[in-house]
């Protein structure tokens, strides 16, 4: 027994470190410049992602339908997929020319070998020649059989007036008999396709013919945050949008202007994608494989580090998660918190968040909360009958804030 754990042990260990060296993770329509993975069911998802051991590994890839809360559901593979729920990735090509050297992997979902029949939640994993899971991601798949209205108004609670954003929505379904709104209908309501910021549970306020109202006052509030910060690497030999200054090792090192943190910032509009990130270069053909990696750094000037709390790099890069690599670290001499990590060419969205006690993100403290932001809102409406065996995703609508309101 003792002898498994420790079997046990250096395998997980070594999935860890195998991890680490997988970047660049995207799940997107073909489109360009097209970030979301929330797509009518039958649109094809790529997912390509690129690992630094450049070892043509023989990664597969795993299917799996959930929940609307991201739990398993009862429903058998050959239910919601023609195929097979586990295969090969066979797309896999080298970097061509790089100072750091990597395997890009990637591949399409449906395919031939696994074609999803079913609307829903679903969560796609990569897993190695072990079977284990080296990264997930989710993706939802629905159906046009709903019209989902969405309003994004400044809060009405004047204690938040001026840094919340609240959304309204309703749900027509004139194809569809919904006998038990409250039983058979699930809401989530997402910021900026962020699945760590989300509000679930919500019961219509009101009830019309073959239509169901949301107008909550407080329920539906989200803090507006700001707008996020960008730069761009597209030239990896000279500074471009964001970049201070660019020094040559190993591989190249860019250097971000610095933020400074200011607690009475006001509101300045700049457009943003929301967190999200394009991989892209100027300096080859194919950004999949020509594009190279440099190391970013990252400054924020303070006054005095922040009372018990850590501070990090949010964005989509790492798919807004709170992980070691993108922890700053508080450097007394330059009164500043810094990082640097790794990041394929391209433009990118960023912010700093800070994490208490409490284990929650913020992204208030450094950036500021103001109802002007531009925020994209997405409401998921889940459908049950009495009787059915899975929750059908009968519709999605979006909402933005109306800067010109």
């Amino acid at each position: 027994m003792t002898k498994l754990k420790i079997s046990f042990f250096f395998i997980f260990i070594a999935t860890a470190l195998q991890a680490q060296q997988i970047k660049s993770i995207q799940l997107k329509p073909l489109q360009e410049n097209v970030f979301t993975s929330i797509v009518p069911l039958g649109t094809v998802l790529e997912l390509s992602f690129d690992d630094l051991e450049a070892d043509s590994k023989n990664y597969q890839y795993k299917i799996e339908h959930m929940t609307h809360d991201w739990k398993k559901s009862r429903m058998l593979t050959s239910q919601y997929i023609d195929g097979f729920d586990q295969n090969t990735i066979l797309e896999v090509t080298n970097s061509f020319n790089t100072l750091q050297s990597y395997t890009h992997y990637s591949v399409q979902i449906p395919n031939i070998n696994s074609v999803i029949t079913k609307s829903g939640n679903y969560l796609l994993s990569v897993l190695d020649d072990m079977d284990a899971v080296i990264f997930s991601r989710k993706f939802v798949l629905y159906e046009n059989n709903a019209i989902v209205g969405v309003s994004v108004e400044r809060s009405r609670d004047t204690k938040t007036v001026n840094s919340q954003q609240t959304i309204q929505f309703s749900v027509s379904h004139p194809n569809l008999q919904i006998n038990n709104p409250r039983q058979e209908i699930q809401i989530v309501l997402l910021k900026n396709e962020n699945w760590n910021e989300k509000i679930t549970n919500l019961q219509p306020t009101f009830f019309k013919q073959n239509q169901l109202l949301y107008t909550y006052t407080n329920q539906t509030n989200f803090w507006g945050d700001n707008e996020y910060y960008n730069f761009d690497t597209k030239f990896l030999r000279n500074r471009s949008l964001g970049i201070q200054s660019i020094q040559k090792k190993e591989v190249y090192h860019h250097f971000i202007y610095p933020t400074s943190y200011n607690p009475y910032k006001k509101y300045t509009y700049f457009p943003d994608i929301n967190g999200q990130f394009l991989i892209r270069t100027l300096e080859g053909n194919d950004a999949n494989t020509e594009a190279d990696y440099a190391m970013m750094h990252f400054t924020l000037a303070v006054n005095q580090p922040f009372e018990e709390k850590e501070v990090y790099v949010f964005g989509g890069f790492n798919n807004f998660e709170i992980t070691d690599e993108n922890k700053m670290y508080f450097d007394p001499e330059s009164s500043t918190y810094k990082t640097h990590f790794l990041l394929k060419q391209g433009f990118y969205n960023y912010s700093y968040a800070t994490v208490g006690k409490d284990h929650k993100v913020n992204l208030r403290e450094v950036n500021g909360s103001f109802d002007e932001t531009e925020n994209q809102y997405t409401v998921l409406v889940y459908y049950k009958a009495f009787g059915a065996v899975y929750q059908r995703v009968i519709g999605m609508g979006t909402g933005f804030l109306d800067q010109n309101r």
